[in-house]
């Protein structure tokens, strides 16, 4: 991975905020997030909504509202 593009920030983006990415690929997420203002503002509401929403545990949500999230998040793009 040379080169992080805006797709791959979006499918890394919790393991960043979960510190679970290796080294190299934190830097590459680290660097593109610094040229990148759209990704800038995501990360940057990502954290918000983490902090105002805390942690929801997957097996508490009912089944409509798992697909109501899956949707919603489905096509989304920066």
């Amino acid at each position: 991975m040379a080169e992080l593009t805006c797709q791959g920030l979006v499918e890394l983006v919790t393991d960043y905020l979960d510190d679970a990415l290796d080294e190299r690929t934190a830097n590459l997420f680290e660097q593109h997030v610094s040229l990148c203002p759209g990704c800038a503002t995501y990360l940057s509401q990502m954290k918000e909504t983490a902090s105002l929403v805390g942690e929801i545990p997957v097996e508490t949500l009912s089944e409509e509202m798992h697909r109501t999230l899956l949707e919603a998040f489905r096509d989304f793009a920066l």
